[in-house]
């Protein structure tokens, strides 16, 4: 049933208890010790370890769209969608040994500021109402509104209501700075990881129990042998599931370009490493690929279970809606299945993975609106106090505006992970493009910038629609579209159109910052040399763990 006992209750109240005492007792202790500036606020200068940090980029990013979306994508096209989660695990690596120390040895704080000193204010400015704007209009919408679906199909709490309880939840969090979110994250991901373990344990034992067997291994033999399609990482052309997911592009193609853009160019993660040091930062990275490692036996193992059942005859109705098969259900079906306590576990596990990506997404919002509008435009003498103010005034207005947007935007009729990667995908490779160069090609202009933003924008708009109108079946033969299920028409593959799209940018780019550069153009560099990327021996340790288990991964479920 979609309700909660009483013991669940208790659970979810014990949870909510622990993370919202312990979050006030961080805040009492910085109040005492007197440090209140516009830096440890937004940033926590110096104050979080790098267990806290790895804690808080793991729980700013999982969130309802994994546990909702990757589950039901688990359940329509099994574990290749853990390619998501899998690559993060070597763009982190990359970000920790390429992009950070290019941060720090800058004193970037946000990324409209790098912009800012990399290129100029127009682009800084350009770029800083976009991220806004994204934030607000897609990123908070989205997770706000799949949550409160989520919450709701498991406890029947109106989805008003719960998406209400949810921003509360987040603002009285992110009011206090990213010094309480970083370490309340701590305990949201130990909640987020415990539950999840446990619906995946349970999801298991039901495929073992459902064939006369008992246990979590033979539960994971069964799985592999009667859903073996679903245990391929590298899709085939044949594979109905190829256009979310096109065959070796998943390794070396856009993939690549979405993670490194996401968990290097974005201020929602980057902000968690911004006030450490190299060495703090960098373990703290490191951490978090290995939980990220950890994510697929989470959000992905639950949904393929579900989709074994079901092919059984298990909760056959329960997985229907308007008549169809919807994926997005798995997850939920199995919480409900869930015993009296160990569901409150769950529903804490799910909740904890909204509020910490909502406060993280928050903190974000205010941090680049105070930093990069009001202070640079709007008020350049603003004291310390009053950026604290203004950051904290912008959080409130910033949940309010989500809360209002969120069931204008069809998000339910789209699928959040599916929402959030259409809206983004059309300014990745671009902003990607611009960041790259920005670091590591001292040549490269403000004019080069601006056309990555702008026409990388266009030409997604213009691949993603020249299907509807031109024949690309020279690009079928090698792989880079596929006919469409109505036979009339090829279509692009996401993925492979933002790497053409990235591949694109940095061409212009290079042509446009060469002819500057003839006409006298002097480009703003940054402070990059070779020692800034030197690894000390137990981060280059943890780094080969890492690559040596994706290998393995790989190599095994190929």
């Amino acid at each position: 049933m979609n309700e909660l006992s009483s013991k669940d209750y208790l659970v979810f109240l014990f949870y909510f208890i622990i993370v919202a005492g312990y979050g006030f007792w961080v805040y009492k202790r910085k109040r005492i010790a007197g440090v209140t500036g516009s830096k440890d606020y937004f940033l926590a200068e110096g104050a979080l370890t790098w267990w806290a940090i790895g804690a808080s980029l793991i729980a700013s990013n999982i969130s309802a769209e994994q546990f909702i979306g990757m589950s039901g994508s688990g359940f329509k096209m099994g574990l290749a969608i853990s390619t998501y989660e899998w690559m993060a695990a070597a763009s982190l690596i990359i970000v920790a040994v390429f992009f950070i120390p290019v941060y720090l040895k800058n004193k970037i704080y946000t990324m409209p500021q790098f912009l800012h000193k990399r290129y100029n204010g127009t682009v800084a400015m350009i770029m800083a109402v976009f991220w806004l704007l994204l934030y607000v209009l897609v990123n908070l919408t989205s997770i706000l509104y799949l949550g409160a679906l989520a919450i709701n199909s498991i406890s029947g709490i109106n989805i008003t209501a719960c998406m209400y309880a949810l921003a509360i939840f987040a603002i009285i969090i992110t009011l206090g700075g990213m010094k309480v979110i970083g370490y309340t994250d701590v305990i949201q991901v130990f909640f987020l990881i415990l539950g999840g373990l446990v619906t995946t344990y349970l999801a298991l034992n039901l495929v073992a129990e459902h064939f006369g067997s008992s246990g979590i291994v033979n539960g994971f033999r069964i799985l592999t042998e009667k859903a073996d399609d679903h245990f391929h990482m590298i899709l085939k052309k044949d594979n109905p599931n190829y256009m979310d997911l096109p065959g070796l592009s998943v390794l070396i193609g856009g993939m690549l370009i979405v993670n490194l853009n996401y968990w290097g160019c974005n201020q929602y993660i980057t902000q968690r490493a911004l006030g450490a040091d190299l060495k703090t930062a960098r373990n703290g990275i490191l951490f978090a690929s290995f939980l990220k490692l950890l994510m697929p036996v989470i959000v992905v193992l639950p949904g393929i279970a579900a989709f074994v059942l079901y092919g059984q005859g298990s909760f056959h109705d329960e997985m229907l809606q308007n008549g169809d098969v919807n994926p997005d259900r798995a997850y939920p079906v199995l919480l409900n299945l869930l015993p009296s306590g160990l569901k409150g576990l769950a529903f804490a596990a799910l909740t904890a993975a909204i509020v910490a990506s909502l406060a993280g997404k928050c903190n974000s919002i205010s941090t680049i609106f105070t930093l990069d509008i009001y202070k640079k435009k709007i008020n350049p003498e603003a004291s310390e106090k009053k950026q604290v103010s203004v950051g904290r005034i912008t959080v409130i207005i910033a949940m309010l505006l989500a809360v209002l947007i969120a069931p204008l935007m069809g998000i339910d009729k789209k699928g959040g992970f599916q929402y959030i990667q259409e809206y983004t995908g059309f300014v990745s490779p671009g902003i990607f493009a611009m960041f790259i160069l920005g670091f590591f090609w001292k040549k490269t202009t403000s004019n080069a910038a601006l056309f990555a933003t702008i026409a990388g924008f266009l030409l997604s708009l213009l691949l993603k629609f020249l299907p509807g109108f031109a024949d690309l079946s020279f690009l079928s033969a090698s792989g880079f579209s596929k006919l469409n299920p109505d036979g009339a028409r090829y279509e692009i593959p996401f993925i492979d159109r933002m790497a053409f799209v990235f591949v694109f940018c940095v061409i212009g780019m290079v042509i446009i910052s060469l002819l500057d550069n003839k006409r006298g153009v002097k480009p703003n560099g940054l402070e990059v040399d070779k020692s800034m990327f030197k690894l000390n021996s137990a981060f280059a340790v943890g780094m080969l763990i890492v690559c040596g288990i994706l290998a393995a991964l790989y190599t095994l479920f190929w």
